[in-house]
């Protein structure tokens, strides 16, 4: 089991978790931080904190950004930068309450990926490397519509309830925190591209070749502009969420990318 806790913050309580290696592994190598996806939280990773740890031999730490899963309300609409404003909020408080001071390697799935880029970017070389699953560089065609066909789909009779078994009462502010945010006009012109000069870190950008919020123009934006090196991995067959789609190569690509073979329980 991993350990929980709470962490304080002025806006409210985020709820994390660490998974553990092994002792040595606190000392010996950095942990991995993982920022879940417009509509998820910690829970909805499953068993892949759990599966990425033996993989890695790493601690893997997860949690809920403010306003979903276990973590407090979130106080009002997201404001427009609220990709970039994770790395100085719910992020940077994350680093105090596991004493982060030295380095660590960000994962991200979707907008949790380009919250990991901006931390990447913001820490410098305190982040050893940097991992992006079906992270959006950009606002794109392909993805307003994946999200309308989305907000569509959720105006079922019964399909709210499908985000109240992991947000609760927070389940309406979620999703309209994910459509009405991507969806504004104001935000069209919203990309990445003034944070990926800053990485210095390698980066290793997963994308799934039929990912219905994002073509591969996405992760091939984020390895151009990168600062550091940079690779791109295209998973034929694979949509929006190869962690889930396709897990044991997601791992077995992560595991190589961090030098650090997969056990042979995977």
């Amino acid at each position: 089991m991993p350990e929980q806790t709470h962490i304080d913050t002025p806006e409210g309580r985020l709820f994390a978790a660490r998974w553990s290696a092994n002792r040595a592994a606190r000392s010996d190598h950095a942990p991995i931080v993982l920022f879940h996806d417009s509509l998820g939280c910690l829970a909805l990773w499953r068993e892949f904190p759990e599966a990425l740890c033996q993989a890695t031999g790493r601690d893997v730490i997860a949690y809920d950004r403010l306003g979903f899963g276990r973590s407090d309300p979130y106080p009002g609409r997201l404001p427009r930068d609220f990709v970039e404003k994770e790395a100085y909020t719910g992020f940077a408080a994350l680093c105090r309450a596991f004493e982060l001071t030295g380095g660590f390697v960000a994962l991200g799935h979707s907008v949790g990926g380009g919250m990991a880029v901006v931390c990447a970017a913001t820490a410098g070389l305190r982040c050893e490397a940097l991992i992006t699953e079906s992270a959006q560089a950009f606002v794109e065609p392909l993805t307003l519509a994946g999200i309308r066909d989305a907000k569509q789909s959720f105006a079922a009779p019964g399909q709210l309830d499908r985000l109240r078994k992991h947000h609760g009462d927070k389940a309406r502010w979620v999703l309209d925190a994910w459509t009405e945010t991507w969806l504004d006009p104001g935000f069209a012109d919203w990309s990445l591209d003034p944070w990926l000069p800053e990485i210095r870190c390698p980066l290793l950008a997963l994308h799934g070749e039929r990912d219905e919020f994002g073509s591969p123009a996405h992760p091939r934006r984020l390895a151009g502009l990168a600062g550091g090196a940079a690779t791109v991995a295209l998973l034929a067959g694979v949509g929006h969420v190869p962690h889930r789609q396709t897990p044991a190569a997601v791992l077995a690509r992560v595991a190589d990318f961090l030098g650090e073979p997969p056990s042979s329980g995977q």
